[in-house]
């Protein structure tokens, strides 16, 4: 039997494919800053510094764009609250009757 396609909703979906790309933004990164490692035989020079500078305003400039779209993204304040109890809290139960109370 075919399985119904699995709905994910847009926003939600968008939202966290950019917060993979923040997260692999570091990562992208040190790669970019290895590649001159690679071609170290002559020193740092001229062009690897402009290099260097260059990755590093491009950085910059992604992780400018990706954190304004996830902010815009971002899901609206008290949105995920309401929908569950923090897990760190237990859940609040009624105080029970003492039955020696009502005896009085």
């Amino acid at each position: 039997m075919a399985r119904a396609p699995l709905f994910l909703a847009r926003e939600g979906y968008r939202r966290r494919r950019l917060a993979d790309m923040a997260r692999l933004l570091p990562v992208l990164g040190a790669a970019l800053f290895l590649v001159p490692a690679l071609d170290a035989r002559d020193g740092l020079g001229a062009g690897m510094l402009i290099y260097l500078f260059s990755a590093w305003f491009g950085l910059i400039l992604a992780s400018a764009f990706v954190s304004a779209r996830l902010a815009r993204a971002a899901p609206p304040e008290g949105a995920e609250l309401a929908s569950e109890p923090p897990a760190s809290e237990p859940p609040v139960s009624e105080p029970t009757a003492d039955p020696s109370e009502g005896a009085r």
